[in-house]
């Protein structure tokens, strides 16, 4: 029997139907598997508290997830991370080599190491105070960039001058310029290199003029009390107490750029009457990722891109592993900010900042 034309059409479109989803169905088997998103690689490490806040920006993680990283830190100082066990460590990441150099007398190995970004020690006081001190020629001012004068600062304390000698009246006791604990913190540790080297006549400190001067710079350190062992806790107690508590303290450049980029209202506050001074001479922090394997590697690739650099400039203060910002100092709006760092100076060598550890531990 013959089919009608009809018919046939519609026998022939159900038929190719049949085929089209049949071959879909083939094609489908024999795809492979959608594989799961690979799980980012988990780094964790010891942290230095200046570098805190880089650590938790949240373009930072953004970032690190684009390059399969989850970042986790524990904050230590510098130099008591050194004496911490690695164990379930990647990386330690504090703000000096001299602290490199003191984890290497600790047995602690690496994979690499790296400088990654670097902030002058500066010392913050307060508009008053720093006026005072420019008239006592502790300080000087060019522009709206403040100096201070390590030697003449050292003598003034040896020399148990009050504030009230110096030129601030309303200062209360003797003339000190606080810091973390030279023994635990970095800002601490470089604070008294520059301390040690003043007494040494300018010329980087050795192991035999740390001992001279041993009694000398236990003195100067004496005259704190108790210390922080952060320089961000410092930092921030700078700020909460005020001039009547801490007049001058040790501290990072990149503290106040950091502080007036990710928390403007409080800069506000302060802005008016807050003074970053830079030592002359200074000495550079050098923030050194210690790698102690392989995912601590990846680390410090992240850290060392262009994106990571800038972010940490922009919007934290640390100038780049070459020094140098992507763009002027001018950016972050804060008074007093010099564009070059000015009169940088070595620090004492190995064997001399572990002598300088010694002499100021159990202060």
């Amino acid at each position: 029997m013959k089919l009608p034309k009809g018919k046939i059409i519609g026998l022939a479109c159900v038929l190719a139907a049949v085929l089209v989803v049949g071959g879909v169905m083939l094609w489908r088997q024999a795809q492979p598997e959608p594989t799961e998103p690979a799980a980012p690689t988990q780094v964790t490490g010891y942290l230095g508290g200046e570098k805190i806040s880089l650590f938790d920006d949240e373009e930072f993680k953004s970032l690190a997830a684009d390059a399969g990283l989850d970042i986790s830190y524990r904050k230590a100082g510098s130099l008591a991370m050194m004496e911490t066990p690695t164990d379930g460590m990647d990386y330690l990441f504090p703000s000096s080599q001299a602290a490199v150099e003191y984890g290497h007398e600790q047995g602690v190995t690496t994979e690499s190491e790296q400088i990654v970004l670097n902030s002058p020690i500066v010392v913050y006081t307060y508009r008053d105070v720093a006026d005072a001190l420019v008239g006592s020629g502790i300080m000087a001012k060019e522009g709206d960039v403040y100096t201070l004068d390590v030697a003449a600062a050292v003598n003034a304390m040896l020399a148990d001058k009050t504030w009230a000698d110096v030129g601030y009246a309303d200062g209360y006791g003797q003339f000190r310029i606080d810091s973390t604990d030279p023994a635990e913190s970095n800002s601490g540790n470089e604070w008294a290199a520059l301390v040690a080297n003043a007494l040494a006549g300018g010329q980087p400190a050795t192991v035999d003029t740390v001992n001279r001067d041993a009694d000398a710079i236990r003195k100067i350190f004496s005259k704190s009390g108790w210390m922080e062992t952060s320089s961000e806790d410092s930092f921030s107690q700078f700020l909460t107490l005020g001039e009547g508590s801490k007049p001058m303290m040790v501290g990072y450049e990149s503290q106040v750029l950091d502080l007036a980029v990710n928390e403007p209202d409080l800069y506000q506050q302060v802005a008016d009457n807050l003074v970053i001074a830079y030592t002359t001479p200074t000495v550079w922090s050098t923030h050194v990722l210690m790698a102690l394997d392989e995912r601590g590697d990846q680390l410090r690739d992240f850290l060392m891109s262009d994106a990571v650099q800038k972010l940490a400039w922009e919007k934290h203060g640390f100038r780049g592993a070459s020094q140098l910002g992507t763009d002027s100092a001018t950016r972050f709006g804060v008074t007093g900010v010099a564009e070059r760092v000015p009169a940088a100076v070595e620090l004492p060598n190995a064997a001399a900042m572990q002598q300088l550890i010694s002499v100021v531990s159990g202060l």
